[in-house]
């Protein structure tokens, strides 16, 4: 700290050399002040990606809930493939025609019937224990251990205000930002047990986050804007493009205070996805790095979905779509993720994947699944 009262005091100095020194003096400070001024404001514009389980990579459970009353154990099954976990939500509005009230329900189709789960039902009441073993450890520096992923089937306005109110009742289990007037202006979010992310649309952004008065808890957080499609090329053409635009093409755009992460389909990676994919090749892991490492650099996390690999004897309502056709070829890839630092790392099963990674809190598992129904 400078001592202005020793400086200013001397006498020893000729009036010109002493305000010479004060001006030397005074200049020196003010350019350190703006420095350190500067040095803060750039690391507040920086997102912490150490929020988010040191950024590691963790396993996000796909299409994590039930298809037609089967498979109902899946949410189960995430819990106790161990924390931190990812659990992905796909949701619809149901209007019951009897009564014309809607509700929010965990739907695989943006038709749902009415026997779907309630988000509330499927999601909130079944992780209740776990949430409350959570709190009542008080781990805070491992917070959070569950990240509720959105995959919104429409985006009516009504159920995006219906799941904001959702989450609203459920406010004190969530890791919360403050809004800020300035949307590049970047929150420090607040450790709670769980975090919500959501992805893309607009129709999203105006309801979380444009609704929101200054001051306000954001609730969850949505995903970087997808690069939009050449026009006027095949689909082998596009399905070439995708792996061969450069990552700083392909993500462009900053983080804001809503929009965190980064949600990529696997083709970016690979050359026709799952579906086309050949070996696993040298080349192919220094496009995943590439493509991580641009999204860490610019400040968000990183998920490509979705990563499976089995017969077809084996399918338990997982669909052929990012199915890579055996265990071993979903294992390279997986492993390759880890490596790479991919934040997200999507796959229907469950169990096989989590043994790759670090799954701690063991004795947050809620204990054996259910077994499913068919």
């Amino acid at each position: 700290m400078i001592e202005w009262d020793v400086v200013c005091r001397s006498t020893s100095w000729e009036p010109k050399r002493n305000a010479n020194m004060r001006h030397k003096v005074i200049s020196f400070v003010v350019l350190l002040t703006t420095l350190t001024l500067s040095s803060c404001f750039t690391l507040a514009q920086t997102p912490d990606l150490d929020f988010l389980n040191h950024n590691e990579p963790i396993l996000d459970a796909h299409n994590c809930y039930p298809y037609a009353g089967h498979w109902n154990d899946r949410i189960q099954r995430a819990l106790n493939s161990g924390f931190p976990v990812s659990i992905e939500q796909d949701l619809a509005w149901y209007v019951d025609p009897a009564t014309g009230k809607g509700r929010v329900v965990v739907s695989h189709t943006p038709h749902p019937t009415g026997a779907e789960p309630t988000l509330e039902d499927y999601f909130f009441k079944q992780v209740t224990p776990v949430v409350e073993k959570i709190i009542a450890e008080n781990k805070r520096s491992e917070w959070p251990l569950i990240v509720l992923h959105f995959d919104f089937k429409d985006n009516q306005t009504v159920l995006l205000q219906a799941v904001w109110q959702l989450l609203g009742q459920h406010e004190e289990w969530l890791s919360t930002a403050l809004k800020k007037s300035d949307p590049a202006e970047i929150s420090p979010i607040d450790r709670k047990p769980i975090l919500v992310v959501t992805e893309e649309a607009e129709e999203q952004q105006k309801v979380f986050y444009d609704a929101l008065p200054v001051g306000a808890h954001l609730r969850l957080f949505g995903s970087a804007h997808t690069h939009p499609t050449p026009k006027n090329m095949t689909k082998e053409q596009l399905v070439h493009w995708a792996v061969t635009v450069s990552p700083e093409e392909l993500l462009k755009e900053k983080p804001t205070n809503y929009r965190r992460w980064w949600n990529s389909s696997w083709y970016a990676v690979e050359e026709g996805g799952a579906p086309g994919a050949g070996d696993w090749t040298q080349d192919d892991n220094k496009r995943l790095r590439a493509l991580v490492d641009h999204a860490h650099a610019m400040g968000y996390w990183v998920r490509f979905y979705a990563l499976d690999g089995f017969a077809p004897a084996e399918d338990q309502g997982w669909g052929m779509s990012y199915n890579f056709g055996s265990r071993e070829a979903v294992v390279l890839r997986w492993k390759a993720a880890i490596a790479a630092g991919v934040n997200f790392i999507p796959t229907n099963q469950y169990e096989l994947l989590a043994t790759y990674l670090k799954q701690e809190a063991k004795e947050l598992r809620p204990g054996p699944s259910g077994s499913s129904t068919r």
